[in-house]
């Protein structure tokens, strides 16, 4: 029996499953956004906020903390001087996590888990009406499209004419520059 078991064990032993919550932890934190499968996000909250809430108060105590589940320096410095004052005043619930679909290999679900407060793309215009779908006849195509094409496809003909014709350069001008003029040249000077 699963009595209160808190957490999944996502199919690893726990110190393959503590690598891999450290592993995207770092992850998280340096680049504000990872996509990885929906259990594996849902499982990274249990970890990474704690990591956050102790943040928002710099102590050494706190920093140790922290660096002793992350073990990194990088990651640990950027945690208390960026993210830790940015959410200094949001009691809780640092991170959200979005389905995004299924994987194509093994059709897992994948899910974006993100850090709120670094969210680039602002919620849309909540107060827009809903599309309507409109059902009915398809509409013809105009007539005037089939009249158009064939105009186009001369005109394109037309330039490519124009420009060949300038492309070609009279070659018995005395300054004509290749092997016809050398030619020449050399006639004269046998003479």
């Amino acid at each position: 029996m699963r009595h209160q078991v808190k957490g999944s064990k996502l199919g690893r032993t726990s110190a393959h499953k503590k690598a891999t919550m450290r592993s995207l932890s770092i992850a998280l934190l340096t680049h504000n956004r990872i996509v990885t499968t929906l259990a594996k996000a849902k499982e990274l909250r249990r970890y990474v906020e704690p990591l956050i809430n102790r943040a928002k108060e710099d102590t050494m105590h706190n920093r140790r903390q922290v660096f002793s589940f992350l073990q990194d320096n990088f990651t640990t410095s950027r945690l208390f001087d960026e993210i830790g004052p940015k959410v200094g005043d949001r009691p809780g619930g640092f991170t959200r996590t979005i389905r995004v679909g299924y994987r194509m290999g093994d059709s897992a679900d994948r899910a974006v888990i993100e850090l709120v407060d670094y969210n680039d793309v602002k919620p849309g215009d909540v107060s827009r009406k809903k599309k309507r779908t409109r059902r009915g006849a398809a509409k013809p195509k105009s007539e005037n499209a089939d009249m158009v094409a064939p105009v186009v496809a001369e005109a394109a003909v037309e330039v490519v004419e124009a420009v060949e014709v300038v492309d070609v350069v009279d070659t018995d001008a005395p300054d004509a520059v290749g092997p016809q003029a050398e030619e020449g040249e050399a006639e004269e000077k046998k003479d």
